[in-house]
């Protein structure tokens, strides 16, 4: 979940839980589907990772405690709404809704981004106002469009439950549940959501079930001629901030500009990863697209100017966006469904625990 409200803890420096580079722990494809939760694995075709394993070593009774508070509603102030609540599994970690519901019915100003691949972002939420994994928690936790609980709230939950005291205990020593614990056991199960088992994957990496089809590959080859300036890496984002032409001026949300609080920013949001993007409908910084052929058609025809418009937007004739014909568009699409990842859609080590899921709210279901 994303809100663009600035707090305070955004840019106090915490040395505690800013994370730095992360060793690559070993170059195996995909073991890491089939390794348990304390081997943390780099896949063949990924670039190095950011985040510093060896300051938060896996194990398995961390990430299965990192697990269940991200499945506990009691984590919001009224008990409603978990992290899972908005990031569902089989969405790749989105709601299916434009903008993110809290607590009471509240509506975030921004959608829901896919968690998948963590430990290879350097910033966090769709204008990069948090800077390491373990400290995104806060944002969803403590936003009143959110999850809206004080963070000394939340741990006086988690103190006040003797199972919690229990488990937090066997790891990290008797005493207090305190926040360094939280956070780094919360961050054990989100870092391990990686997505690199794709059809598309398969395929750069010569494994079976990695074949693709005549418009598929034509489809990659446009991808890569038009896309992949601002997708790049098979993590599928280059991790900047760009104005992608969805508006003229940024009355509501000035994204980026929002943290940096520049106006050379104003209109700029993170590029986001299109892993699983068949999956994370509705789409942008605020779900105002509902299918991927609405997006196509708006990088085809529909990019408006402004002066931070990105210069990858502006073509030399002047016209803005990227030339597609309907059938370039077509191909497109036929590639973009290749990044699908069905075992992080399906994989019950990152559904909720059943002591967790008898404690969710049901979920509503969200027409598309």
């Amino acid at each position: 979940m994303a809100g663009p409200r600035r707090t305070p803890w955004v840019s106090r420096r915490i040395s505690w839980l800013l994370l730095a580079t992360l060793g690559v722990v070993g170059s195996a494809a995909v073991a890491h589907l089939r390794q348990p939760a304390a081997t943390l694995v780099t896949p063949a075709n990924f670039p190095a990772l950011v985040y510093e394993v060896a300051k938060n070593q896996p194990n398995e009774a961390t990430f299965e405690l990192g697990r269940q508070l991200f499945y506990d509603p009691r984590l919001s102030s009224d008990g409603t709404v978990s992290c899972g609540s908005c990031h569902q599994q089989s969405r790749a970690f989105t709601d299916g809704q434009a903008l993110a519901l809290g607590v009471a019915g509240r509506r975030s100003a921004r959608n829901t981004p896919a968690l998948q691949n963590l430990g290879w972002h350097r910033s966090f939420m769709a204008d990069g106002g948090v800077r390491g994994l373990e400290l995104q928690a806060l944002a969803p936790l403590t936003s009143p469009q959110e999850m809206n609980e004080p963070l000394a709230d939340a741990l006086a939950k988690l103190n006040a439950d003797p199972e919690y005291r229990r488990r937090f205990a066997a790891i990290y020593g008797p005493g207090q549940i305190d926040t360094p614990q939280f956070l780094k056991a919360l961050a054990q199960f989100t870092s391990a959501l990686t997505s690199a088992d794709s059809r598309y994957d398969k395929y750069v990496r010569h494994e079976p079930g990695g074949t693709l089809t005549a418009p598929e590959q034509r489809g990659l080859a446009l991808f890569q001629q038009k896309c992949s300036g601002c997708h790049a890496t098979d993590l599928f984002t280059d991790e900047s901030f760009r104005n992608n032409g969805l508006d003229r001026t940024f009355p509501v949300d000035s994204g980026r500009a929002h943290i940096s609080q520049q106006p050379t920013d104003a209109g700029r949001f993170r590029v986001p990863s299109l892993r699983n993007v068949a999956r994370t409908a509705p789409y942008m910084h605020d779900g105002r697209f509902q299918t991927l052929p609405q997006v196509l058609d708006h990088y085809a025809h529909g990019v408006r100017p402004s002066r931070t418009l990105d210069p990858l937007l502006r073509q030399p004739d002047g016209r803005r966006g990227l030339p597609l014909t309907a059938q370039q568009q077509q191909e497109l699409l036929a590639f973009l469904n290749t990044l699908t990842d069905n075992n992080l859609l399906t994989n019950p080590r990152f559904a909720p625990p059943l002591s967790a899921a008898r404690n969710q709210p049901p979920v509503a279901s969200v027409g598309r």
